[in-house]
């Protein structure tokens, strides 16, 4: 029998889902989060329902917010259901489902609602996954960027603001017109730096705005730096079912993820926050380095398997690490460019950490889709190609896979596979992409000149020339062949040297 998954399941719940083991109803908010999507609920919400267990904490429930038109979807999937969500675990030995429950409430997608809700003395921390595009990065120097039409905006309507950052600002000004402290802004992008990017946009837009409340913001608010990971595919028809018919769910919007997550916080929050180290998220006094690792070897290799895949047809994350010539780029690019760029972490050897890595790639369970990995490439470039191109430029080391992977990428916007089949460009320039894209059959470094994307890098001439290279080879001989070329042409001497190091 299937049950609509609400408040009234977790007093009868079928036999093989774990559901909450704490009242509900004695929870209160702690944590506004801003971006609840299915990363956000298979990670902090899962940490937070699993330290709630413990009975312990409960004063830290959290309260979804948003300001996007998909958020005001979410928000009317998850009301339906008391703000529960199922939560599968897809370990390959065996599936598990859970009834997360430490959401409580949302917020109306409405920036008056959400700034009257930030105002309140119960919220200590605001959490955000608002995509790496959300802070306003100015591609050129790093920066902010001000000239962005909804930074613009804000900066006439301060009272009235559109973007999370502008709402953030007015809902501080209103705890502090009434004497309440400000609350902790946590960044769960996959950025570096994160904490330091999220001030930087902060501040960016408060100088703007009033140069004394972004002197205020800088001394009151905290903007802790984390790393995050947890592989946390899209729902679709496909996890609905699975949830209704293996687990006897009705869930509008379950959650399927990878049987591994990992946290690691800069303590810094000055209001107070979960004892989430009882849960095992770790605390450290420097994110950088486990950050670093994260996004150049994890998220770095999903980029580098996401564009051959699609131009060679194939679906799924766990198909294309079967495909040798796939499998072998990525390990090639891993261990001659990528890692032997990469600092030391404490404790972790990069090789065992690259294989752990390979295997949840090719956890068939997980269903994770290339079409998902393929996602806002100009503003996940930038972030998890580009800077280790910067890096070995800067050392006088090669960069020909590097810029393959960008090659890849340019040839992946034109907007069709090897076979001709149509390709659909899913990023919010998608058109300018294209446009650029098609130019660069003729005229490679066409795709170059969207200098808000590549910036500096664009007037590197070794850049230039490797790109160049391998973007008339994939044209002209095809990715397989091109994938083939580079592997064959390259050996694992790099990361030999770094074994014996």
């Amino acid at each position: 029998m299937q049950q609509k998954l609400n408040l009234n399941l977790l007093s009868n719940p079928p036999a093989s889902v774990a559901v909450p083991s704490y009242n509900r109803a004695a929870l209160s908010a702690g944590i506004l989060h801003i971006g609840v999507g299915n990363f956000h609920r298979a990670h902090q919400g899962i940490y937070l329902d699993q330290l709630f267990n413990q009975g312990t904490d409960h004063d830290w429930a959290i309260i979804g917010a948003g300001v996007k038109s998909y958020d005001a979807t979410m928000r009317e999937k998850l009301v339906d259901q008391d703000w529960l969500t199922t939560i599968v675990e897809l370990d390959p030995n065996g599936l598990t489902a859970k009834i997360c429950g430490s959401m409580i409430d949302f917020i109306d997608v409405d920036s008056t609602a959400l700034i009257e809700a930030l105002a309140q003395s119960e919220i200590r921390i605001v959490s955000l996954t608002i995509t790496e595009g959300g802070y306003y990065v100015d591609a050129v120097d790093g920066g902010f960027n001000k000239n962005h039409p909804e930074i613009l905006y804000d900066i006439e309507h301060p009272d009235t603001p559109k973007s999370v950052f502008g709402i953030l600002i007015a809902g501080l000004m209103k705890r502090k017109a009434a004497g309440i402290p400000a609350f902790t802004i946590m960044s769960c992008d996959n950025l570096p730096g994160n904490g330091h990017v999220a001030q930087q946009a902060m501040l960016g837009l408060a100088k703007e705005i009033s140069p004394k409340i972004a002197k205020w913001i800088k001394s009151e608010v905290a903007f802790p730096n984390g790393m995050v990971d947890c592989i946390t595919p899209a729902t679709g028809d496909r996890e609905r079912t699975l949830v209704a018919e293996k687990f006897g769910i009705i869930d509008a919007s379950p959650v399927v993820c990878e049987p591994f997550r990992q946290w690691v916080l800069e303590d810094n929050f000055p209001t107070g926050r979960p004892a989430l180290e009882k849960v095992g998220v770790e605390f450290v006094h420097d994110v950088a380095p486990y950050e670093l690792m994260k996004l150049r070897i994890l998220n770095g290799g999903h980029a580098a398997i996401a564009y051959p895949a699609a131009l060679l047809g194939i679906r799924y994350v766990h198909d294309a690490m079967a495909d040798a010539d796939i499998y072998g780029f990525l390990q090639t690019l891993e261990i001659d460019e990528i890692i032997p760029i990469v600092p030391p972490v404490p404790g972790v050897n990069f090789q065992t950490y690259l294989e752990s890595i390979q295997e949840r790639f090719s956890n068939a369970a997980v269903g994770d889709t290339i079409s998902r990995l393929c996602l806002d490439g100009s503003n996940r470039q930038p972030k998890f190609i580009f800077p280790s191109i910067i890096d070995r430029l800067e050392a006088g080391l090669p960069i020909k896979g590097l810029a393959l992977e960008v090659a890849l990428w340019c040839r992946f916007c034109a907007g069709t596979d090897d076979a001709g089949n149509s390709i659909e460009i899913p990023d919010e320039n998608a058109e300018r992409l294209k446009d650029h894209a098609l130019r660069a059959q003729k005229n490679p470094c066409a795709f170059l000149e969207m200098t808000n994307i590549f910036g500096h890098l664009a007037e590197d001439a070794i850049f230039r020339n490797e790109y160049e290279t391998a973007l008339k080879s994939l044209w002209k001989d095809g990715c397989r062949n091109t994938l083939m070329a580079y592997t064959t042409e390259n050996v694992y001497s790099t990361m030999e040297q770094h074994r014996a190091s």
